[in-house]
């Protein structure tokens, strides 16, 4: 054990030393010159606290709380009191590795990484709570398709829904995430990435210095949080082609879909592309970068593939209910959920009070919005029916959720009410309209995310006033062109070569017992074949 003395000299030397790297972290903290104090404001040097042996003392804690809330004023009491503390540990602990000197560098050092690198840290955790939030939209989609298709088709759901979640991850990995963001690196100005490979993530166990984007947030954070969008976008083509289109060459399409399409057309907007910074395109969270292209694709891919059979006959529309709408309901309550994460993760940032304000603005917007397109379709559906239509009330909080996706920060709860709304009453008319131009969709997807995600577009206009109506009408047309010819060519292709139908046997059979060999519903055996 060391002398007192010998332990008065080096805690004095640590704490002398910390000043010097406060000065440091109190000038990083705060660019700006503070204004010079009155003579007599400025109080007089105190030595650091003292310190207990076994750790940091309540007054160096409260000195560190103190200079996170202003580092100006206590930052240097703070740091002095901190490497104190730690120097005074490695003295009593008598570890010939650890000297005084090198314990109170990197308390210092994880004190100011703590409050310059907040941001980061904070943001990171947005990406990752609202990615996982995200990625359970991948059973809501799957709930919902089981729930509306009949029961012979429902195995056949489950299988595309996991599968091409898997094939999204990987498409996304090998070429979509460099693809969509170019990081100022264009092939061809403001439409084709300079950036070509497969994602890399920051090393193990980075330290600020090494970190991609210290004022950002981490790169796996962020990779995993833009996977989640375009995996969406995938499921939203599964649910209308369903009943009737081949397995592989739906997972061949959704390969495509997910590594170039999509990634392509989202570099315009949410890589610095063209819409972005020549027209001004505003979508916050991907009514159309998402959504509707998810609808273009379903819609190409629909009219490719034709109706299934018996769906229209002689100038009649004969409905196909599906098989469990128990499922259907509880599909569309896991996207409900999901949907805070897709647009409260979309604020981006989490390191101050603002964003989280915002994000806590968010997820009521995005609530209300839900309930207000699902209420518009409850009432609408009882006056034009005469009876409240399940099916269509869910679609209706589904389209309101596309609606309000586009903006979900600027409108005032009853702004996003009105908007959730409109997408209800989309959805309510929208769909019989398909069915009048012999366009079988068999969930309601191209009238929720197309729809409904152009009329959320366009609604920015209302509430947001950075948003221009030729700037949002062009961005629509311009993704929409792209989206639907590329995905009528894809789909074409893959027709002439393997054939994207299923035989009117094996349709009749059913996709589960023909394409998998199994039923998700064993038990009902061939009364679950019937049409």
């Amino acid at each position: 054990m060391m002398s007192t003395l010998k332990k008065l000299l080096a805690v004095l030397l640590i704490a002398l030393t910390a000043g010097f790297v406060a000065g440091d972290m109190a000038v990083a903290q705060d660019a700006t010159p503070a204004p010079e104090a009155e003579p007599t404001a400025e109080p007089a040097a105190e030595p650091a606290p003292e310190v207990d042996p076994d750790g940091p003392s309540a007054e160096a804690i409260a000195a560190a709380e103190a200079a996170y809330i202003d580092p100006g004023a206590a930052t240097r009491d703070a740091l002095m009191a901190i490497a104190a503390a730690a120097a005074e540990d490695a003295i009593t602990d008598g570890d010939e590795e650890t000297t005084p000197e090198g314990a109170a560098e990197e308390a210092v050092a994880k004190f100011y990484d703590s409050i310059l690198y907040d941001d980061y840290i904070y943001t990171t955790i947005l990406f990752l709570v609202g990615g996982f939030l995200v990625m359970w939209m991948a059973a809501g989609f799957a709930m919902l398709e089981a729930g509306l298709v009949r029961s012979k088709n429902v195995a056949m759901q489950c299988t595309k829904n996991v599968a091409l979640f898997s094939i999204a991850a990987i498409g996304y990995y090998i070429i979509g995430y460099n693809l969509m963001y170019p990081l100022g690196t264009w092939s061809i100005e403001g439409w084709l990435s300079g950036v070509w490979g497969y994602g890399v993530l920051e090393d193990v166990g980075v330290s600020a210095d090494g970190a991609d984007d210290i004022g950002y947030a981490s790169t796996g954070s962020d990779f995993f949080f833009q996977l989640m969008f375009c995996a969406a976008t995938a499921s939203i083509v599964s649910g209308a082609l369903a009943e009737r289109i081949k397995l592989w060459p739906f997972l061949i399409f959704t390969f495509i879909l997910t590594s170039i399409i999509y990634p392509l057309q989202a570099s315009w907007k949410w890589g610095g592309g063209y819409l972005d910074s020549e027209l001004g395109f505003l979508d916050f969270a991907g009514s159309t970068v998402v959504h509707s292209v998810g609808g273009w694709a379903a819609l190409a891919g629909a009219i490719i593939l034709g109706p299934r059979l018996g769906k229209y006959v002689d100038g009649k529309v004969h409905p196909m209910p599906g098989s469990n709408l128990t499922l259907a309901t509880l599909g569309t309550f896991i996207l409900w959920l999901g949907w805070f994460g897709f647009n409260g993760g979309s604020q981006l940032a989490l390191g101050s009070v603002g964003d989280a304000a915002d994000v806590s603005r968010i997820f009521s917007n995005t609530n209300t919005a839900a309930a207000g397109g699902a209420v518009a379709a409850l009432i609408l559906t009882q006056v034009l029916y005469g009876k409240v239509d399940l099916t269509m009330v869910l679609n209706g909080a589904l389209a309101g959720l596309v609606s309000i996706t586009a903006e979900p920060l600027t409108p005032t709860l009853g702004e996003a009410t009105l908007i959730g709304a409109v997408g209800g009453v989309i959805v309510v008319f929208a769909v019989p309209l398909l069915d009048k131009f012999k366009i079988d969709d068999v969930v309601g997807a191209i009238p929720v995310h197309l729809f409904a995600g152009i009329w959320g577009t366009f609604a920015v206009v209302l509430t947001n006033e950075e948003a221009t109506i030729g700037g949002q009408l062009m961005s629509i047309v311009i993704v929409g062109v792209f989206v639907f010819v590329v995905s009528l060519v894809v789909w074409g292709i893959l027709k002439a070569v393997i054939g994207i139908r299923a035989s009117a046997d094996d349709e009749m059979a059913g996709l589960d017992s023909a394409e998998l060999g199994l039923e998700a519903y064993p038990e009902f055996g061939k009364g679950s074949q019937f049409v």
